[in-house]
C-alpha cells in the first residue's frame, strides 16, 4: 500500500513547487506579509495564494493570534458565500504592523518636537512636504485640465502607489466603483504620525497635485484603521455650460397711454 503524507512539514501540500515558500520561517513570513496587504481574508484564501494544505495555514494563523499579532472576526453577510456560519477573516493588530519597522520612532518624534521648538509649525510643514518629495520625485503630474480620461488617472495612481511601495508602504490600488483606491497597507512612521498629522496631510496634497483632481482621505493607519486608504474619483469633470441668458422681455407698445 502506498501512504502518502500530504504535508511536507512546512505547511505545503505534497507536491507543490518548493521555490514558493521554502522554510517555516518564510513561511510564516509570506503569510504575514499577505495578511498586510489583502487582509482582513480567509484561511482557504491564505492557503490557495500561497499553496499550503488547511493545517499548515491554521497552525500559523493560530500562532500568529497567540503571540498578539493577528486577529480573527466573521465575515459580513454580504460577504458570505453559500449557506453554512460565515467564515472567518485574519487581519494584522497593531502590534503585528509594529513588527514591520517602526523602528527609531522615538528618536524620530524627538527630532520633529525639537525641529517645530526652533522653527514652529512651518518647519514641520516643510520637512513633511521634502518627505513626501523624496518618494514621489520621480512622478510626473498629470495635467490639471479636462483632457485626462479614466485610464490616465488609474496609470498615474498606480504609479504613486508604486514609489510608495518602494519606499517601504506596502502601497497598493484597487479598483472601487467609479473611482480607484491608493491603499497603503503599512506606514513605517505610523506611530509619528500620530502626533504629527504634517505628515498624512502632506502626503494628500502630493496627491492632490500629481492626479490633478480631488481626492478624499478614507482612513489612516494613524487613527486606528488598518490602511491608509485615498479615494480617487475617475469621473473628469466636463466644463461648466455656460448659462444660457434669458430672453429679453419685449413690452408692445399698443400706442395706449396709462391712464
Amino acid at each position: 500500500m502506498d501512504l502518502r503524507n500530504d504535508d511536507d512539514g512546512t505547511g505545503r501540500p505534497a507536491g507543490a513547487a518548493p521555490a514558493a515558500v521554502p522554510v517555516e520561517g518564510q513561511t510564516r513570513a509570506a503569510i504575514v506579509q499577505l495578511l498586510l496587504e489583502e487582509g482582513p481574508i480567509t484561511a482557504t484564501a491564505v492557503g490557495t495564494r500561497l499553496g499550503l494544505t488547511p493545517a499548515g495555514v491554521r497552525r500559523h494563523l493560530d500562532a500568529l493570534i497567540e503571540s498578539g499579532q493577528a486577529r480573527a472576526s466573521r465575515s459580513a453577510p454580504w460577504q458570505q458565500r453559500g449557506r453554512g456560519r460565515p467564515a472567518k477573516q485574519f487581519q494584522l493588530t497593531a502590534a503585528g504592523r509594529g513588527r514591520m519597522g517602526h523602528a527609531y520612532d522615538d528618536l524620530a518624534g524627538a527630532a520633529m518636537r525639537r525641529l517645530r521648538t526652533l522653527g514652529g509649525q512651518q518647519a514641520i510643514r516643510d520637512f513633511a512636504r521634502d518627505r513626501v518629495e523624496a518618494i514621489v520625485g520621480e512622478v510626473e503630474p498629470l495635467a490639471h485640465d479636462d483632457r485626462r480620461d479614466a485610464g490616465e488617472i488609474t496609470e498615474k495612481a498606480e504609479e504613486i502607489a508604486g514609489a510608495f511601495a518602494g519606499a517601504g508602504f506596502a502601497a497598493t490600488t484597487r479598483k472601487v466603483g467609479a473611482g480607484v483606491q491608493i491603499c497603503q497597507h503599512h506606514c513605517p512612521v505610523a506611530h509619528v504620525a500620530e502626533e504629527f498629522p504634517e505628515l498624512c496631510e502632506a502626503e494628500l496634497t502630493a496627491f492632490r497635485e500629481l492626479l490633478g483632481t480631488h481626492v478624499q482621505r478614507l482612513a489612516t493607519i494613524a487613527n486606528g484603521d488598518c490602511a491608509c486608504t485615498t479615494h480617487v474619483p475617475l469621473l473628469v469633470r466636463a466644463p461648466k455650460a455656460t448659462a444660457a441668458q434669458p430672453a429679453a422681455v419685449t413690452t408692445e407698445n399698443s400706442g395706449r397711454s396709462a391712464e
